[in-house]
């Protein structure tokens, strides 16, 4: 496993994909920083301490995010198959499975980071904005929403990707199916039904929604589906392929 996981990384290194996932951070930073410089009654949006930081990730985690980590998801599994590379994989042996799975984790590894990177742009804006407001305790809450999410927002796409790699129509259908996927969130966010749907649940299990102890374990039991759900069809794929 330690070598898959070090060859993924390789090939993940020499992804465009990954350089367009920096791009797309970077754009959604720039979008949102311009946005704050509307004003309300008088005063900037950008003008009140953290609101940076909260507009960034809520925007980024409805209308990028989910897209990219999906996108990334489905490359790194269909690769093999559209390059046609898997044959001689299996000759060497490797076991699909564990091949499958070391691409999964370099996914759910890369999705964290995004939102690493993601904090340290809106905290060091934040910082550069409003320096004697922030206290550690807020920092750390704001890092602890980050990198949940990146993990949470992993979990809630994985399904797109399992599908996406059984359909074997090209990887970039993942891009389509997760837009349309997180899109839809954003209805969904504004009703009740926003502590079930997969990617509103990510939020309430980050920490960005307030929430009862019954509604945080509805949203966690969500996205314990949904990543249950991919394993199964991922492992239902992959069994009918060593069938034939």
């Amino acid at each position: 496993m330690r070598t898959l996981l070090w060859a993924e990384r390789l090939k993940l290194k020499r992804s465009k994909i990954l350089w367009i996932a920096v791009f797309s951070a970077i754009m959604v930073t720039f979008i949102v920083f311009m946005q704050g410089q509307f004003q309300y009654y008088g005063h900037r949006y950008i003008d009140k301490a953290t609101w940076y930081m909260t507009a960034t990730q809520s925007l980024g985690s409805l209308y990028v995010f989910p897209a990219i980590i999906a996108l990334m998801g489905s490359y790194m599994i269909c690769r093999e198959d559209q390059d046609d590379t898997m044959k001689s994989l299996v000759l060497v042996p490797v076991s699909i499975s564990n091949l499958i799975r070391a691409k999964l984790i370099i996914t759910s590894i890369f999705s964290v980071v995004l939102y690493t990177f993601l904090f340290v742009v809106t905290l060091t804006v934040e910082a550069a904005l409003h320096i004697s407001l922030l206290d550690f305790g807020m920092v750390l809450g704001f890092a602890k929403i980050y990198l949940l999410e990146g993990i949470c927002l992993f979990v809630a796409v994985s399904p797109v990707i399992a599908v996406v790699y059984g359909l074997k129509k090209g990887y970039w259908l993942a891009l389509i199916f997760a837009e349309m996927y997180s899109f839809l969130g954003l209805f969904i966010g504004q009703s009740t039904m926003r502590f079930i749907y997969p990617i509103t649940a990510a939020f309430c299990v980050a920490g960005y929604y307030e929430t009862t102890t019954v509604q945080f374990v509805i949203s966690l039991c969500s996205l314990l589906a949904c990543g249950g759900l991919s394993l199964l069809l991922l492992h239902g794929l992959n069994r009918k392929r060593d069938i034939y």
